[in-house]
């Protein structure tokens, strides 16, 4: 009787201490670093703005309104673009850029966004953009 008490009893406390560190490990804390990181490399993610230069012509202007949803494409490898989010087109600024914010997906710096033939370059200078 003494024996399946005392294992009963280091039953209940290795499981009580072990169910507290299974649970913090599957929920992520955010991590201020990783935050700091990521703006550092220039990733936006869903519900942030973004600032697009493009070229001011009259044939960006006719093809892409306030409003539009732009896709987003990367290039990887032998100059092959893969889509990786959404833009939506807040505003026009000045002459040669565009206020935007990521509605699907991860953006970049360096990444194009496109609608029919026209794109614009996804740039890290947000101060353009305000």
């Amino acid at each position: 009787m003494k024996r399946v008490t005392w294992i009963l009893a280091v039953m209940f406390l290795s499981l009580s201490v072990g169910f507290p560190l299974r649970a913090n490990a599957v929920s992520p804390s955010p991590v201020p670093e990783e935050r700091e990181e990521r703006i550092a490399k220039g990733i936006k993610e869903k519900g942030e703005t973004v600032c697009l230069f493009e070229s001011g012509t009259a044939d960006v202007k006719k093809t892409i309104s306030v409003g539009d949803l732009l896709t987003v494409y990367r290039e990887r490898g032998k100059h092959e673009l893969t889509e990786v989010g959404k833009i939506k087109v807040l505003s026009y600024i000045g002459e040669d850029y565009l206020k935007g914010e990521v509605t699907e997906g991860e953006v970049r710096t360096g990444d194009i966004a496109k609608k029919g033939d026209v794109a614009s370059l996804v740039i890290s200078s947000e101060d353009k953009c305000k």
